[in-house]
C-alpha cells in the first residue's frame, strides 16, 4: 500500500469535528485531521509490517499518520537513530505515549533511551523518558528487579518539574514499577515517601497520588496472589 493510498483512507474516516474534543483534552491539533484511537488500529490491522511505510507517513508531519507509522513499522529495522529524530517531532502528549507504549518499548534501545529522554530538558522528550520506564514496567514481562533501579534515581531527580505532561509521566511511571510484583511495590512506596520530603509541591503530589494507589488494598492483595502463583510455577 502506497502512502498517497492511506492518506486518502485516513482522511475518508477522519472527522473534523473530533478536533474541538482533542483539543480539550490538551492535543495538538495543528496538523491533525480527527481521526480516532480505534480508527487508526483498525486501518493498522489492513496494512503489512513496512518499516519504508512508516518512515514515509512520519514525514507526512499529520497527526495520525505518524500514530499508524508506530503501528505499522519493523521493529527490527528501527535504528537508534531513527528514534531520536521521532521523539524531537513529539508535540503532544498522546503522540507521545502510542509511540512509546506501541512501539519504542519494544526496541532494544528502550532502557537507554528511557533514561537518557528523562534527562533532556524538551517537555515532550522528557515525557517519553518516563513513559517508556512506565510502558516496559508493564510489556516487559522478562525483566529482572534491577533494571528498574536506575528509573527509581531519575524520579527522584527529576520529580520537581512542575509542567503537567512531565509531573504525570513520573506519576505513572513509579505507579507502574510499584504494580510490577511485592519487591518493586516496597521500593516504589519507599522513593514516595522520600519525594512527600521534599520541598516541592510537585513532588509531593506525585507522591501522595502514588502512594494512595500502591498502598490500597486492592493492589496490595494482587501483588501478594501475583507473587505467589509466580512461586509456585518456579517450584
Amino acid at each position: 500500500m502506497k502512502v498517497e493510498t492511506i492518506l486518502i483512507r485516513l482522511r475518508d474516516i477522519a472527522d473534523p469535528s473530533r478536533l474541538i474534543h482533542m483539543e480539550k483534552y490538551g492535543i495538538n491539533v495543528g496538523e491533525a485531521l480527527g481521526v480516532s484511537i480505534q480508527d487508526l488500529r483498525r486501518l493498522a490491522k489492513d496494512i503489512p509490517k513496512n518499516h519504508s511505510l512508516a518512515l514515509e507517513l512520519w514525514d507526512t508531519g499529520i497527526h495520525e499518520a505518524k500514530m499508524l507509522a508506530c503501528y505499522i513499522d519493523e521493529i527490527k529495522e528501527v535504528t537508534e537513530s531513527q528514534l531520536e529524530t521521532w521523539v524531537k517531532d513529539f508535540n503532544s502528549w498522546d503522540l507521545c505515549d502510542q509511540c512509546c507504549s506501541n512501539h519504542f518499548d519494544r526496541t532494544p534501545f528502550a532502557y537507554n533511551k528511557a533514561v537518557e529522554w528523562s534527562k533532556r530538558n524538551d517537555e515532550f522528550v522528557k515525557r517519553a523518558g518516563f513513559v517508556l520506564m512506565a510502558t516496559l514496567s508493564v510489556h516487559d514481562k522478562k525483566a529482572e528487579n534491577k533494571q528498574f533501579n536506575t528509573f527509581f534515581d531519575r524520579i527522584k531527580d527529576e520529580c520537581d518539574d512542575d509542567r503537567v505532561y512531565v509531573k504525570k509521566a513520573v506519576n505513572w511511571a513509579l505507579r507502574q514499577m510499584g504494580k510490577r510484583n511485592q519487591r518493586l511495590n516496597e521500593k516504589a512506596i519507599l522513593v514516595g515517601q522520600d519525594l512527600l520530603k521534599i520541598e516541592s509541591k510537585t513532588a509531593r503530589w506525585i507522591a501522595r497520588d502514588a502512594l494512595r494507589e500502591l498502598n490500597s488494598d486492592k493492589i496490595q492483595d494482587r501483588l501478594k496472589h501475583k507473587d505467589k502463583k509466580d512461586e509456585l510455577q518456579i517450584y
